[in-house]
C-alpha cells in the first residue's frame, strides 16, 4: 500500500480499534495499523482512550510522533473532542485504540466506554476478536454488539488467535451469512508473543531492547493478513482545528523546568508536557539513573510515574544523584512527583528481601506485593496548604500501583489531599507535602485538571523569582 494523500488540508481520516474485552488484542492491532500506515509516508497520530501510559508508549513508538489519551472520566466532552480534533491538525490519519471491552463503562449504562467514545468523536470501530477455542459463537458475539447500540457504527472486524485456515474459514463464513460486518483482517495464533509480558502485563516498550523489531513484525503481519486499503476505507473523514499558538513571552527568561525520563520514570502525558511549554516553560530531560545531580538552572522539577523497582539498584547506585533532589529538595525546589516519583522521593525500597536506598526526601521504606494495591480511577480534594493546589480544589485521576508502605512515622492527617475516590498513600488521604515538595500516589491528565500545569507553573515561577532576589 503506497500512500497518497486522500484527505484535504484540514482533514484527516480516523477509526477506533476496540475489542470484547481487555486482552482482545486491540494494542497488537493498533500498533501493527498505526507502523503499517506510518510506512506508507503518511503521518498517523495515535491515541489511546483511558488513563494508559505503556499502550501509549507503544503507539508512539509504531507512529514515530506522540500518542494523545483521550479519557472521557477525566476530560469533558469538550476538551477530548478539542485534544482529538488539534492533535490531528496537519495529519493523514489518527488510530484510536479503545480499553476494556468496547462497551465497559464505569456502570450498567456504559458512560465513558469506548463506544460512547467512538459515538462522541462520530468515528466508525474495527472490533477485534479473540477466537482462540471457539467458531461460530463469534457470530452471536458479533451480532450482539451491532444490536446492543444501534448507534455505534462498525467498520468490521479483525479475528484474532485464528489456529488454522479451517478455523478461519468457518469464522468468516458465519460472520458474513449471521452479521452485517466485513472480516478485514486476522491475526494468526503465535508460538510467542510479539509484545513481551511481565508480572506487571505489557512491558513498557522504552524497557525492551527489541522494541522496534516488535513493531516492525506487527507492521508486516497488517501488510500481509489486513485489508489495508478497506480499512482506511472505512475510515472517516474529520475535519481538524488548528492548536493554538503558544504563549512565549519574549521579555523574561523561560521558566527551566526538569523532568525525570528514563527507564525508570516513563508514565507521563504528553499533554501535561505539551501544556507547560505551550506556557512557556522549557523542559529539561533528565537521566536519574546516569546523570551526577540535577541542573542548577531547574525552577522546579517534575517526576513521573513508571517501574523505579526495576531499576532499583541503579538508582540506589548513583549516589551523587539521589543526594543532589534531597538537597534541592531542603533548599525549596519546587518539586512534583506521582506513584513512581513518590516512591522514589522516599528513604528505600525493599524488593526480595533486599533494601535499597532512594532520595530520602520523605523518611518512608515502600515494599512491593503481588497484586495491584490500587487500581482506577480517582479524585481528591486539596484540603491543607501546598504549593502546587489552591485549597478546596477537586482533582481527578487515577492510580494503579503495586508498591505498599511499609514503614512511615506519619500520621495521616499530615497528608495534604483527601481522596473523593481511590486509595490514596494510607486511610483515604494522599499528597505528602515537605516545604515545596508535593508527592502523591495519583496520576492526574492536565487538559482535564488545568489546575495542575498552572500550579506547577506558579511555583516555579514563585521559586525563580526567590532565587533572583538574593
Amino acid at each position: 500500500m503506497t500512500h497518497t494523500s486522500v484527505v484535504g488540508p484540514h482533514e484527516a481520516k480516523s477509526i477506533v480499534i476496540a475489542g470484547l474485552s481487555g486482552g482482545a488484542g486491540k494494542s497488537m492491532v493498533s500498533v501493527g495499523l498505526t507502523r503499517a500506515l506510518r510506512d506508507t509516508g503518511a503521518a498517523v497520530i495515535p491515541f489511546k482512550k483511558g488513563p494508559d501510559y505503556i499502550d501509549a508508549g507503544w503507539l508512539t513508538a509504531a507512529a514515530q510522533s506522540p500518542c494523545y489519551n483521550l479519557d472521557p472520566y477525566l476530560m469533558s466532552a469538550e476538551t477530548v473532542r478539542y485534544s482529538f480534533f488539534s492533535h490531528l491538525h496537519g495529519a493523514d490519519y489518527g488510530v484510536v485504540e479503545g480499553n476494556r471491552g468496547i462497551y465497559d463503562g464505569v456502570d450498567y449504562q456504559g458512560h465513558y466506554s469506548t463506544a460512547a467514545l467512538a459515538k462522541e468523536l462520530d468515528l466508525p470501530v474495527l472490533l477485534v476478536v479473540n477466537c482462540s477455542k471457539t467458531t461460530r459463537t463469534i457470530g452471536a458475539l458479533v451480532l450482539g454488539c451491532c444490536a446492543f447500540d444501534p448507534d455505534v457504527r462498525f467498520a468490521g472486524v479483525i479475528l484474532n488467535q485464528i489456529a488454522t485456515s479451517r478455523h478461519e474459514t468457518i469464522i468468516r463464513q458465519t460472520l458474513e451469512h449471521y452479521t452485517p460486518l466485513p472480516v478485514l483482517g486476522i491475526v494468526p495464533r503465535m508460538r510467542e508473543d510479539i509484545f513481551p509480558m511481565r508480572h506487571l502485563g505489557l512491558t513498557p516498550q522504552q524497557e525492551y531492547c527489541n522494541a522496534d523489531a516488535a513493531v516492525n513484525k506487527l507492521a508486516e503481519l497488517a501488510r500481509s493478513e489486513f485489508e489495508l486499503e478497506a480499512i482506511t476505507a472505512a475510515m472517516a473523514r474529520v475535519q481538524t482545528a488548528a492548536p493554538p499558538a503558544p504563549k512565549v513571552d519574549t521579555t523574561a527568561s523561560p521558566l527551566v523546568i526538569g523532568v525525570l525520563r528514563d527507564m525508570a520514570f516513563q508514565f507521563y502525558y504528553e499533554e501535561n508536557l505539551e501544556m507547560l511549554q505551550r506556557d512557556g516553560a522549557r523542559l529539561v530531560a533528565i537521566d536519574a539513573l546516569s546523570a551526577e545531580c540535577l541542573p542548577e538552572e531547574l525552577d522546579a522539577l517534575y517526576i513521573g510515574g513508571g517501574f523505579p523497582e526495576t531499576s532499583a539498584r541503579q538508582l540506589a547506585e548513583n549516589v551523587t544523584f539521589r543526594a543532589s533532589v534531597r538537597q534541592q529538595a531542603e533548599a525549596g525546589l519546587p518539586i512534583y512527583a506521582e506513584c513512581g516519583g513518590l516512591i522514589y522521593l522516599g528513604r528505600s525500597i525493599c524488593i526480595d528481601d533486599r533494601e535499597y536506598p532512594l532520595a530520602n526526601v520523605f523518611p518512608i521504606v515502600f515494599g512491593l506485593a503481588k497484586k495491584p494495591q490500587a487500581h482506577g480511577y480517582s479524585a481528591f480534594t486539596v484540603e491543607a496548604e501546598n504549593s502546587f493546589y489552591p485549597v478546596g480544589t477537586r482533582v481527578k485521576g487515577h492510580e494503579f500501583r503495586y508498591s505498599t508502605i511499609k514503614e512511615w512515622s506519619g500520621e495521616p492527617a499530615e497528608l495534604v489531599l483527601k481522596m473523593e475516590r481511590g486509595a490514596g498513600f494510607i486511610q483515604g488521604r494522599d499528597g505528602l507535602k515537605k516545604k515545596n515538595v508535593l508527592a502523591m500516589y495519583t496520576h492526574v491528565l492536565a487538559p482535564g485538571s488545568p489546575e495542575w500545569s498552572m500550579g506547577l507553573l506558579a511555583a516555579a515561577r514563585s521559586y525563580k523569582k526567590n532565587k533572583s532576589s538574593f
